[in-house]
């Protein structure tokens, strides 16, 4: 028979919460920069609006900048200090 389970501590019940948010965030970039990539490619496909073409191309690779630093922020901290 399995003994039961301990109840978690306020500080893992925390951080559970902030991993939780921490991916929605993620899950939210990841859309959006679909979203950019994907505006892009129409709007360099109807060629008409050079300026959108360009800022979508920025903003997707600007997030994908941000979705990397979350992630090496997050994931692969070491306790406290951000490596």
């Amino acid at each position: 028979m399995s003994q039961p389970q301990p109840e978690p501590t306020q500080e893992q019940v925390l951080r559970e919460r902030a991993a939780g948010q921490v991916s929605d965030v993620m899950l939210n970039l990841e859309w959006t920069i679909a979203s950019a990539k994907k505006g892009h490619k129409v709007v360099a496909k109807d060629g008409v609006d050079r300026n959108a073409e360009l800022a979508l191309a920025e903003l997707a690779k600007d997030l994908e900048r941000l979705r990397k630093r979350l992630m090496q922020d997050t994931y692969f901290a070491v306790g406290d200090r951000l490596l």
